[in-house]
């Protein structure tokens, strides 16, 4: 009998100016909880592993300075690293800013009747609208993340 194989674990991986930042907002809109990989990032300084040029101070921890990714907090992660093992958005630093249409973007789904409440509520983490769509198919509100990627309310 052939064995199904076991799902592949992924994560977005999201290019980012500021991955700190972009974590931040992520998180919150999404309710999910910034990874904590103090321990880790601590040490593979000890070891000598990693130079301290690598690091920066996040929310009172050590992390890594190009990347950080958020998790879903209900979702495992392992202890030692503070790793997520599901469903993760990894933002890493790149020197260039936005450039052109997104390949790919998330729809976030409010509750039946609250898109206007949740589009003011990413508003007010740093959200813009971008523009109201009203289709035979649905409506739904295109907005920029603080580093200009795209995402629609539903």
């Amino acid at each position: 009998m052939t064995q199904t194989p076991a799902p592949l674990h992924w994560k977005l991986v999201i290019d980012a100016r500021d991955p700190h930042a972009q974590a931040d907002f992520w998180a919150a809109a999404l309710h999910y909880a910034v990874e904590d990989n103090s321990a880790l990032v601590e040490r593979l300084l000890e070891l000598g592993a990693l130079p301290g040029a690598a690091t920066v101070e996040h929310h009172g921890r050590a992390a890594f300075r190009d990347l950080i990714a958020v998790r879903h907090p209900d979702d495992p992660f392992d202890q030692e690293r503070g790793t997520g093992l599901g469903r993760r958005l990894l933002f890493q630093r790149v020197p260039e800013g936005k450039s052109g249409k997104n390949r790919l973007h998330m729809d976030l789904h409010a509750e039946a009747g609250k898109r206007a409440d949740e589009v003011a509520r990413l508003e007010g983490l740093g959200a813009t609208v971008v523009r109201h769509v009203s289709e035979p198919a649905g409506e739904w509100t295109v907005m920029a993340d603080p580093e200009g990627n795209e995402f629609c309310v539903q």
